[in-house]
């Protein structure tokens, strides 16, 4: 366990089993909330926050905030197959919100230019690339709602 992590309550073996089944992609605070809630576990949300703050504080979670008016997501991470200094941009469609994590060379290329040509040095994990997602530029314009979501998975 790590040094900076807590006591071991079930309510935090609870989360952090949900966690494990959704490592990889991004979630919301709401989604634990509602995830637990179907579960018929027994957890306010102010604990849930509480923990997701402290996973994030011991390096189990990535948290990442996009932008003021959406909530903040959270990714575990796995503590024994995750790569240290792993590089991860994103990408949200302005249309329904969705949240793309991505790994790409290619922008780690940009990156190392940023820093090497202009002495930048970029965010990877506060990076977020806006456009349109695959799903939208498919649908036929109006019929797309805008939304909030945090949907991943791509």
């Amino acid at each position: 366990m790590n040094s900076r992590s807590k006591y071991r309550t079930r309510q935090r073996e609870i989360l952090l089993d949900y966690l494990k089944t959704v490592s990889g992609k991004h979630i919301t605070a709401g989604d634990v909330c509602e995830y637990l809630k179907d579960q018929g576990a027994e957890i306010g949300q102010s604990t849930v926050y509480r923990h997701l703050e402290s996973l994030v504080d011991e390096g189990l979670l990535n948290k990442y905030v996009i932008d003021p008016n959406s909530p903040a997501c959270f990714e575990y991470v796995d503590p024994d197959s995750h790569e240290e200094g792993c590089i991860c941009f994103h990408c949200r469609c302005e249309k329904c919100g969705i949240l793309i994590h991505l790994h790409c060379d290619e922008l780690e290329e940009i990156e190392d230019h940023l820093y090497k040509e202009h002495r930048f040095r970029l965010d990877p994990y506060r990076t977020v690339f806006y456009g349109l997602c695959d799903k939208c530029m498919e649908q036929k314009p109006g019929k797309a709602g805008k939304g909030g979501g945090s949907r991943s998975g791509r």
